[in-house]
């Protein structure tokens, strides 16, 4: 069986890869997993650019093919932003964040908030070109936090299809839709047809 670094400290998302990722030919491997302590600064400006410097950078340190992920939200009305600066939007972080993206977006009528959020996974090999896929969630940007599940932007993030914002779906219906779910399975298929 080959072994798959995925390039993550946090056991909830090494969890979720492994349940889609279930039935290949791959081990998976978290960074705790192999005492890898470093950390990849994330200096691009994409998240093509961030998913490729740590996919990369992790697999030098490991030598063993290596998955990477960058995601974000991008909301129309703001050019983008926050973009890959998400998670550090404002200089602020948890509730003080959407407070902060509702400041940005006052006086935008609700057809003019349009967001996605985006998920760029990069998968890289020793010898190989890097890989990469996308996954991507359309939405709107709520007037005021609504629900209590999911973390980050969930509670502002309306999906038309669902009537709801991510924070008020179960687990998992937001799971099988969400962006980082669509770049999983399409990394599903990569990895299916490396080993």
């Amino acid at each position: 069986m080959n072994t798959l670094l995925i390039a993550t400290h946090n056991k909830g998302k090494l969890r979720e890869f492994a349940q889609i990722f279930a039935g290949l030919d791959w081990q998976l491997r978290s960074l705790d997993d192999l005492g890898i302590s470093e950390e990849i600064e994330e200096t691009g400006t994409t998240f093509h650019e961030n998913a490729r410097l740590k996919a990369e950078g992790y697999m030098a340190l490991s030598g063993l093919p290596t998955l990477a992920d960058d995601s974000g939200l991008e909301v129309a009305a703001l050019k983008g932003e926050p973009g890959v600066y998400s998670a550090r939007y404002g200089g602020v972080t948890g509730p003080a964040q959407l407070e902060y993206l509702l400041k940005q977006l006052e006086g935008v009528p609700f057809h003019d908030r349009l967001a996605r959020f985006v998920c760029v996974i990069a998968l890289a090999r020793p010898g190989a070109e890097t890989e990469f896929v996308e996954g991507t969630l359309p939405g709107v940007i709520e007037f005021e936090p609504k629900g209590t599940g999911g973390f980050g932007y969930d509670p502002l993030f309306y999906v038309l299809d669902a009537d709801m914002t991510l924070a008020e779906m179960p687990p998992e219906r937001k799971n099988a839709m969400s962006h980082r779910a669509q770049a999983a399975q399409a990394a599903r298929e990569v990895l299916a047809g490396w080993s």
